[in-house]
């Protein structure tokens, strides 16, 4: 494996499929392979697609055999194995996924209020307000609502891509979840 080979597979475990599984089929390596974006800031695809919320290749690289991490299972709303994980170790409430991302934000993207929830009751607090960006991105309504009655987010906070979670909705042509954040303002 090369350095630009594993970027590039780590890269495309965000969002592309077909080119993680072509990948994967000509260097069965790159699996686990970390790539370095800065001095404490590794990332495997599996943790790429975590924190992108791409459950496709998220279920294909567990499938393969990458490692089920905590952020990995609550993105992908698997709330008993995440209850297990906090079971046999309650510390994993502060795992933090690539790029220092927290728990909280990885839950949203599975549209459970039950799980934000839990998790949130039990010290995974930090994150709200990217976790809100999240779910607004999914369209998971219910989750807002919820982040917005229980959590603290700052409506002004910005993604990525220097939007909002009011962007997010308008460009997705939300009318609702737009209204909902108007009206927490």
């Amino acid at each position: 494996m090369t350095p630009e080979q594993i970027r590039e597979f780590v890269i495309a475990g965000h969002w592309d499929l077909p080119k993680v599984q072509a990948m994967l089929a000509e260097d069965p390596d790159l699996l686990n392979a970390r790539q370095q974006w800065a001095e404490d800031d590794f990332e495997t695809a599996i943790q790429a697609a975590s924190h992108a919320g791409s459950p496709h290749v998220a279920e294909f690289l567990l499938a393969q055999g990458a490692p089920m991490a905590i952020y990995t299972a609550a993105m992908l709303g698997r709330t008993d194995i995440v209850e297990e994980i906090l079971r046999q170790d309650p510390e994993q409430i502060n795992t933090l996924g690539a790029h220092g991302i927290p728990l909280l934000p990885h839950a949203a993207f599975s549209g459970s209020v039950d799980l934000v929830q839990m998790l949130y009751e039990r010290g995974a607090k930090t994150g709200v307000s990217m976790a809100l960006s999240n779910a607004v991105s999914r369209g998971h309504a219910a989750v807002v609502r919820w982040i917005l009655a229980h959590g603290t987010p700052k409506l002004d906070w910005k993604n990525y891509e220097g939007k909002t979670a009011l962007d997010i909705a308008t460009a997705r042509g939300d009318d609702e979840m737009a209204q909902l954040l108007r009206q927490a303002q």
